[in-house]
């Protein structure tokens, strides 16, 4: 990528709501870990300290990822999508992605 096709946060495509769908995915081995909600500020702090923040809609608030599981996930490269309006995380998680446990919340299927 050249210098002039990188964005600033501020250039992120915020839905309505102030948010942005953040896809995160282990750095090592590719798997989808899980997807969660940023607004700027989460994204801001994501960049700032190296470690996932995120929006929870359900609680009205910023989480620091594995802030009470110890589950937490090192940033190593942020990307964004052609349309700016979808994030991808690669990350290295300490621990399960999942609230249940689960190394990813993609373990189930139809």
């Amino acid at each position: 990528m050249s210098e002039t096709d990188a964005l600033q946060p501020g250039q992120i495509a915020f839905n309505a709501q102030g948010l942005v769908p953040c896809i995160v995915q282990d750095a090592s081995t590719l798997e989808v870990l899980m997807m969660a909600w940023m607004n700027e500020e989460a994204l801001a702090l994501t960049l700032g300290q190296r470690s996932m923040w995120f929006w929870s809609r359900s609680r009205g608030e910023l989480w620091h990822k594995g802030e009470t599981s110890g589950n937490v996930q090192e940033l190593v490269e942020l990307c964004y999508d052609c349309d700016a309006d979808t994030l991808l995380a690669l990350v290295k998680p300490a621990g399960p992605a999942c609230h249940t446990g689960h190394a990813s919340c993609f373990y189930r299927s139809f």
